[in-house]
């Protein structure tokens, strides 16, 4: 399958989307769409910068826990757990959203 028919297939028609934030009750939401619409195109930016936030966690996280870096306050770890615990929950939410938009390789495969 070529690169514009796998975005396609995972842009919608798969079912609800897996949206990357949740109730107010903490429950997922979902979102039925083409792919195309105004929060589809919200939640795809709100994924980017997730992941883009985890990405520059991950890269302080690695220089503060860097052999021969200044040792950080119990207060300054925990914050840094914290904070890479919410960055690794977005980014498996997002992975989850994602993976549930992808074609089913057997139905790929029959329709080749």
């Amino acid at each position: 399958m070529r690169r514009r028919d796998l975005y396609d297939a995972a842009s919608g028609g798969g079912g609800p989307r897996l949206l990357p934030w949740t109730s107010p009750e903490g429950k997922p939401c979902y979102l039925s769409t083409d792919g195309r619409g105004y929060l589809s195109t919200l939640a795809d930016s709100i994924e980017t910068v997730q992941l883009s936030l985890g990405q520059e966690l991950l890269e302080h996280a690695r220089e503060a826990t860097a052999p021969g870096a200044p040792t950080l306050s119990a207060t300054e770890y925990r914050w840094l757990a914290r904070r890479l615990t919410e960055a690794l929950a977005d980014a498996l939410r997002v992975a989850d959203s994602r993976g549930q938009r992808l074609p089913d390789p057997e139905e790929v495969d029959e329709g080749a």
